[in-house]
């Protein structure tokens, strides 16, 4: 009977432990808060790319011919962007997408940086930048957001 109780609490304490949502840690709630601490955080090319508005040379990124089914995300923070589905070759030599995953995760600022009027994108939670948005997609939506390969990650959709 002894041993019937102790298996009844490994089971009670393994199916609570599993039902709890995971806790988030530090590192996931806290974005730096001074460039200095970014700068810690990143490869000198994202801290360039995402904390100081660089491009990366076209038709070198690892994501433009990239095809794999899931999520891209924010370098910086994590955040979910792009859904591989809305992506599509431009032919501009960066990623390509025609919509963000859910509207207001991605900031548009005017940008007339060299001699140019365009419109940058940023992600919305940390700041970070991604590249420019253009009006002349071939989708629907009718938009092209060209983001720097740098400037993302990618989770693997494993459902399909």
């Amino acid at each position: 009977m002894k041993s019937f109780s102790y298996f009844l609490f490994v089971w009670a304490f393994a199916f609570q432990a599993c039902s709890q949502a995971p806790k988030s840690t530090k590192a996931m709630d806290q974005l730096p808060t001074s460039e200095a601490e970014w700068k810690a955080k990143l490869s000198e090319e994202e801290f360039y790319i995402l904390r100081q508005k660089g491009t990366e040379r076209p038709y070198t990124g690892k994501f433009l011919m990239h095809v794999d089914k899931g999520y891209y995300t924010c370098r910086g923070c994590g955040t979910r962007l792009f859904k591989s589905d809305s992506k599509f070759d431009s032919h501009c030599g960066w990623p390509s997408f025609d919509k963000e995953i859910k509207a207001g995760v991605i900031k548009e600022t005017p940008d007339l940086t060299l001699g140019m009027r365009r419109i940058e994108i940023t992600c919305a939670k940390c700041g970070g930048h991604l590249g420019h948005v253009f009006d002349d997609g071939p989708t629907e939506t009718g938009l092209r957001y060209c983001v720097n390969s740098v400037s993302l990650g990618f989770e693997k959709d494993n459902n399909k």
